[in-house]
């Protein structure tokens, strides 16, 4: 549990100032999605490719105990040896017994992430053996004395005046910075290590139950050197690598290079199946002889996830860290922040299982919940969801900290007492607030207001002005109830009046019960799924009154809460399982609702002039959750006196992603910082948003960076064009 104890605030203050770190992630997040894309080019249907790797994997683990068994005797069959290790602990004292047995001095290896997980090169050296590390960045990360900080570029966070300096003390002699030779003094120091060695070492891409053969992926020969030169081949594979067939190894193949480093094939392909011939000196001659080769299958948590309902999805995972590519915290802090050896989202998944659920827990606020890495990985993981099942799970076993607690029974699921104190907060505040805004907190609070303005809380909530905005329509086509959430109710009562307005202007009916309250999308985000169970069964009992048509949410993240997570929680409730399948059936986000009315009304696709220039931020729950992309859009070509033009990286996450934004605001405002420049880039002067959480994010930060930009909830925007 040595993650309860890491500083992590402190470790990532570290990583920000690392102007060398942040340059190089900087390059990469600049190439990485043009390479990719580029890759893909000639694959014509990318999403059925995808597919088809997610379900050869479940069908893999859905049959693991037939797959292993059928692996492990076609190995033997051609002469390999077959040990299932179930821990760490296991495979190191089988190595090393192994080495003792058959003499082996010296060991070298090819990149595994299996054997960093278990930290094998530490256990052989303190067994009294020589190991060096062989791919070129993992050669240069052991003469550092680091981990790997990605898991297919280990070296990434380095640049080459760095590496020639770690040449430099290796070699004891002056290296210059210079890639090229670099590559070939570490080439001519490694070549004498391959003649040398007894004992190669290397993971696998994919182990193939048909024929017992592992596959290899790489870019470097080193690993070729590494399985034919020694007299022994020690492969370590973890089960989660298996798959049933050699046709199987097609779709990795297609996506692996192309999502790890924008290849369509990497430069060395390898199939090993079985014992190979090699030379051996005996006699002080060199004879021909089989080569040893032992195959090492390692679990270490593996297989307690295979047999989880949800957390069977990790065995989806190819190992092609595209996950960390597009993960905004981690291309702002690298990998070493996250503690261990995997990275990222799904590194966080990973440490919980292969390392304890304390490291999880240091590290599992890292992910923002963007949802980036679900359109990009091969496998399909739903890496969002499942770390927050694993929050809920740690909160089920060990609770939340007592004030957190406190908060979340006496406060959140209570309605009244909830809105009492947001009613008293739009009292206190008044110090501090100018306008709109808190543009300064004192003391250590101060930090939250570098570089963006807070917004402030309303002086009266939307509920209040309900009776003077709701119309009674003679004939309505539709009745409607109106599910503010806390934002629009309580900081942007205004965008909950145009929300009123276009939908009243559109002869629908519009109705606010007034016992509902926050979604609980913050409460199971820290994994409190019992007081989220509470607050659902109170927001669909008032609804249910209300006896509406639709139930509108202009917040994505109150849609998706309403929309899939309550059907989600209360589905194994007798009780309730039926009446929150008919309160979802009818949720619908505004823009996607009012675009569908506008459509049949034929407010649509009509030609309007050019006028200001206006440009969306897509929210992460509009665009990768609900998928609702093109209507905002549509909505916005239809205004009149508006140009849309599109800003570089419109749906990468602004920064505010909930509570992230205010507890670790160091994170939340580069993110923000490079939002405003990208609106700024493309000449807007309204940013439109249909998500409240990021329209506090933006409109605080344009209101210090950029008070010539107006950010506008699309709400408000098409409100403006209708006439009083």
């Amino acid at each position: 549990m040595e993650g309860k104890h890491r500083d992590i605030k402190q470790e990532i203050e570290q990583k920000l100032n690392d102007d060398i770190l942040r340059q190089a992630l900087a390059r990469f997040a600049e190439a990485y999605p043009q390479s990719r894309a580029k890759a893909y080019e000639n694959v014509a249907d990318i999403e059925a490719l995808r597919d088809s790797v997610k379900q050869m994997k479940e069908h893999t683990v859905a049959n693991l105990e037939a797959i292993v068994d059928q692996f492990e005797a076609e190995a033997q069959k051609r002469g390999a040896k077959v040990f299932r290790a179930a821990t760490g602990d296991e495979l190191k004292q089988y190595l090393i017994n192994l080495c003792h047995e058959k003499g082996v001095k010296r060991i070298v290896k090819s990149k595994s992430m299996a054997s960093e997980e278990i930290h094998l090169n530490a256990a052989l050296e303190a067994a009294g053996l020589r190991v060096k590390e062989t791919d070129l960045g993992e050669w240069i990360i052991s003469l550092a004395g680091q981990k790997p900080s990605h898991m297919v570029m280990p070296a990434i966070h380095l640049n080459r005046q760095q590496v020639a300096e770690y040449f430099s003390q290796e070699l004891q002699q002056d290296i210059q910075p210079d890639i090229p030779l670099m590559v070939q003094v570490a080439r001519e120091n490694l070549r004498e290590e391959f003649l040398q060695a007894d004992l190669g070492i290397t993971g696998a891409n994919f182990g193939i139950a048909e024929n017992g053969a592992i596959g290899l992926v790489t870019n470097e020969g080193n690993a070729r050197l590494v399985t034919t030169l020694p007299r022994i081949h020690v492969v370590i594979i973890g089960y989660e690598k298996l798959i049933p067939t050699i046709k199987d190894a097609a779709p990795i193949l297609r996506t692996l290079p192309r999502n790890a480093t924008g290849q369509c094939l990497t430069s060395y392909v390898s199939m090993i199946s079985g014992q190979v011939p090699t030379l051996v000196k005996k006699d002080n001659q060199w004879v021909e002889a089989n080569k040893a080769l032992h195959i090492i299958l390692l679990d270490n948590g593996r297989l307690k996830a295979a047999k989880d309902e949800k957390f069977k999805q990790i065995f989806q995972c190819v190992r092609c860290a595209s996950c960390l590519n597009v993960c905004p915290v981690y291309l702002l802090v690298g990998g070493h922040v996250y503690g261990h050896i995997y990275s990222g989202g799904i590194g966080a998944i990973l440490t919980a299982f292969l390392n304890s659920q304390g490291d999880f827990e240091a590290i599992n606020e890292l992910c923002i919940g963007c949802r980036k890495c679900t359109t990009i990985c091969p496998g399909k993981i739903d890496i969002p969801g499942l770390i927050e099942e694993l929050r809920i799970r740690s909160v089920t076993e060990n609770g939340l900290p007592f004030t957190i607690r406190t908060v979340f029974d006496n406060i959140l699921s209570n309605r009244k007492v909830f809105h009492s104190l947001l009613r008293v907060a739009s009292l206190t505040q008044k110090p501090f607030k100018s306008g709109e805004f808190i543009r300064h907190l004192p003391l250590f609070l101060a930090g939250l207001t570098k570089d963006r303005s807070l917004p402030a809380i309303a002086d009266t909530p939307l509920r209040d002005k309900i009776t003077n905005i709701t119309k009674k329509l003679d004939n309505p086509t539709k009745k409607v109830a109106f599910f503010s959430g806390c934002n629009i109710d309580f900081v942007f009562p205004a965008t909950g009046e145009s929300v009123y307005k276009v939908l009243q202007d559109l002869n629908v009916q519009v109705v606010f019960p007034e016992d509902q309250s926050c979604c609980g999308k913050p409460i199971i985000g820290m994994g409190d799924l019992e007081t989220t169970k509470k607050i659902a069964k109170r927001n669909i009992k008032a609804f249910e009154k209300a006896e509406v048509d639709y139930i509108i949410a202009a917040c994505p993240s109150c849609t998706e809460t309403l929309h899939a997570t309550y059907a989600d929680i209360l589905a194994d409730d007798p009780a309730w399982a039926e009446r929150a399948k008919n309160f979802t059936a009818k949720v619908r986000e505004f823009s996607q609702f009012v675009a569908k009315q506008y459509e049949q009304t034929g407010r649509l696709n009509k030609e309007t002039p050019g006028g200001v220039k206006i440009t969306i931020h897509d929210s992460c729950h509009m665009k990768r959750v609900l998928n609702i992309h093109e209507e905002p859009r549509k909505l916005l070509e239809s205004t009149p006196g508006y140009e849309l033009v599109e800003m570089k990286d419109c749906d990468k996450c602004c920064g505010m992603a909930g509570a992230f934004g205010m507890k670790y605001p160091e994170l939340s405002l580069p993110l923000l910082k490079q939002k405003i420049q990208n609106a700024k880039d493309c000449g807007a002067q309204v940013i439109a948003i249909g998500c409240p959480a990021c329209m506090m994010q933006l409109r605080g930060g344009v209101d210090k960076q950029a008070p010539e930009i107006s950010v506008k909830h699309i709400a408000d925007i098409l409100a403006d064009t209708i006439k009083k």
